[in-house]
């Protein structure tokens, strides 16, 4: 939960549901939530700053519950599950992940998950912040696919930072770490059902484990805390440096349903106008393609004093003193040493070296378009 001016409190209510690990993170300490899929998501347990470095040095286990599954099962789920992103999934073999944008019916994003082909015809799709179940129920409802959708009994663990590795061959075996970046596998923890993918929200090394029996949530929290102990193992939330510094979007923020893949800088390519199938979409994308996107979603480096928090509220970008777009993001990277974040602005000044201005909460200063991701743009952490 973002705390903007006063300290606030969130009350608990049965009108929100809590993950399979909520208990265990007041155990351990977190103290604010966030609301996010309709659930509770830790947002803090300690100094934001503290615990980025504990990320980058250590390891870290995240409660992320919030990352709901929508399953799409049946002979006709590939053939569904590709009608709903531009990215062609006709590739993706069994134990593969994607990152997949579903897209509406004018091209706008209504949300951006990670895909898991879980099975020949199971998958899963690793939402946002949004309601994709039952927009592909919708969906399912006017065709004639033979597809089965609903939301199965998963939740998600992370457990990220460059000891992940250890921690989680301790837990599994080298089976598991082994996979490939962006691939994933079933397994089993003396009993407990998971699925382990080489994923996460950071872009350093990191596993996700997906719990098939909410009923046994506390006790593989306490499994990975016991096997991460030599590695001095601790939660943390979401780390909103570290993912800005990878070059990671957050739906709902970053970019809406107003919002279309062709706009978002390092999206464009997962948009496939050539493939032979049909997607939701396609016309409008093919259109806008033809047309040319007027604006985009860049990185931006901020120029000024180290930016304490994170934004609340988007600020104004401008250029010869007119409003010409905003920052969805601002943060600064203790690593980098600079305050970087992201910005909608007119296709015209979204070339790397850009100079525009921004009213920042504590004033006017200067932003430079900056190349995505701002660190590793090879990928060479997570995929070691």
């Amino acid at each position: 939960m973002t705390q903007d001016g006063a300290s606030a409190t969130l009350y608990f209510g049965p009108w929100y549901r809590r993950s399979p690990f909520f208990e265990a993170t007041r155990r351990y300490g977190c103290t604010a939530y966030d609301v996010y899929n309709h659930m509770y998501l830790p947002a803090y347990y300690d100094d934001p700053v503290v615990e980025y470095w504990h990320l980058l040095e250590k390891v870290t286990i995240w409660d992320v519950g919030v990352e709901r599954q929508v399953e799409i099962t049946g002979p006709d789920a590939l053939a569904f599950t590709n009608m709903l992103t531009p990215r062609d999934l006709t590739t993706c073999a069994v134990g593969q992940c994607k990152y997949a944008p579903i897209t509406d019916e004018n091209g706008g994003i209504i949300n951006d998950p990670v895909l898991l082909r879980v099975d020949e015809d199971r998958f899963w799709l690793s939402i946002a912040d949004s309601d994709v179940l039952l927009w592909a129920k919708g969906v399912a409802v006017g065709t004639s696919m033979d597809v089965d959708i609903g939301e199965p009994d998963v939740s998600p663990l992370q457990v990220q930072g460059p000891r992940s590795r250890e921690v989680m061959d301790s837990l599994f075996g080298r089976y598991v770490t082994g996979l490939r970046y962006y691939a994933c596998a079933q397994a089993d923890l003396d009993g407990i059902p998971v699925v382990i993918g080489r994923t996460g929200w950071t872009g350093e090394v990191g596993f996700e484990i997906y719990l098939r029996d909410s009923s046994r949530g506390d006790e593989l929290w306490e499994r990975v805390m016991e096997a991460g102990r030599p590695y001095d193992i601790r939660p943390i939330a979401p780390c909103e440096a570290r993912r800005v510094e990878a070059g990671i979007f957050n739906y709902g923020s970053d970019m809406t349903l107003e919002n279309n893949p062709l706009e978002v800088t390092g999206m464009e390519h997962l948009v496939d106008l050539g493939q032979q199938a049909d997607f939701i979409g396609k016309e409008a994308l093919r259109r806008i393609a033809a047309e040319g996107v007027r604006r985009k979603l860049v990185g931006v480096e901020i120029a000024g004093d180290s930016m304490d928090g994170e934004l609340a509220e988007p600020w104004p970008v401008l250029a010869d003193g007119a409003v010409v777009g905003r920052v969805t993001e601002a943060i600064y990277s203790p690593r980098l040493g600079r305050n970087i974040g992201y910005a909608w602005v007119p296709v015209e000044l979204s070339m790397v070296g850009t100079e525009v201005g921004v009213e920042t909460a504590g004033g006017m200063s200067t932003a430079r378009v900056a190349a995505l991701p701002f660190a590793d743009p090879a990928k060479v952490i997570p995929k070691s």
